[in-house]
């Protein structure tokens, strides 16, 4: 699929193969209502993402299996993430900037590291697979991030990394939709509506995520040789929607999530 970007491509990625994971539309309802109680149940919504994305990582690793594989989780903070890893027979490691959101399942497990994205501390080429869902848009420097996955990465390891579209319908998180006005405005609405500042403080904790910055960086990996591109899809849609990834300013509000999974060279 070294040619999924070319808007000339007909690639499907994530359409059916041979798999037990699939990007089905039930799949995709399923997602959908467990999101829909994102903030009042976070454990319920967690879980089943985890679940899936056990799954979903999977499909894009040699024999589709996540057995004996070296794990790390950047920006893994509560452990619904950890259990379902190991419990798919990885060997889970995980860094977080917050030791709060780390302790968010209960107790910090053995292999999870306190420390920044941007520059991450692990050797590198040490994981067979370096995996982060939802955390790029906290991120001040994308790019570096995303650098720096690719550097702790094996050859032949997988790089999957998904984030929130900021033009889209969540893009602002709770501060969503008011964010399609200003992330500034939308943050100083929340703390007058609220009497306190969203979790995801715009220009601090959050920022204007895009899927052209992160389809731009992918591209510019398989040119200097470094990375095979594996996907740049709507990580929430069915197998079938991933045109939306082909056709600039509509991937921005209509794919929500961009996942991007690369593998080392």
């Amino acid at each position: 699929m070294s040619n999924l970007l070319d808007p000339r491509s007909g690639a499907q990625p994530d359409a059916p193969a041979g798999s037990g994971w699939r990007a089905t539309l039930r799949r995709s309802v399923r997602l959908f209502n467990d999101f829909r109680v994102e903030q009042t149940d976070p454990a319920r919504f967690y879980t089943a993402l985890a679940a899936d994305s056990v799954g979903q990582l999977a499909h894009y690793t040699a024999g589709e299996t996540l057995e004996g594989t070296v794990l790390l989780d950047v920006g893994g903070g509560p452990g619904y993430f950890r259990d379902a890893f190991m419990k798919a027979g990885a060997t889970y490691l995980a860094l977080d900037a917050d030791a709060g959101e780390m302790q968010g399942a209960g107790i910090v497990a053995e292999g999870s590291m306190l420390g920044d994205g941007m520059r991450l501390p692990v050797r590198t080429g040490s994981v067979d697979a370096c995996y982060s869902s939802n955390v790029l848009e906290h991120v001040p420097t994308p790019t570096a991030m995303l650098d720096e996955m690719l550097r702790v990465t094996k050859p032949g390891g997988v790089v999957f990394c998904s984030y929130t579209l900021w033009w889209g319908p969540w893009g602002g998180h709770e501060t969503s939709p008011w964010h399609l006005l200003g992330g500034r405005y939308a943050r100083r609405r929340y703390q007058r509506k609220h009497g306190h500042e969203p979790k995801n403080r715009f220009g601090e904790s959050m920022y204007a995520a895009t899927a052209s910055a992160g389809l731009r960086w992918a591209r510019a990996q398989r040119r200097a040789g470094n990375a095979e591109i594996l996907a740049a899809v709507p990580r929430y849609h069915p197998w079938w929607a991933a045109w939306l990834m082909r056709v600039p300013v509509v991937r921005e509000v209509f794919s929500w999530n961009l996942l991007l999974v690369l593998r080392r060279t």
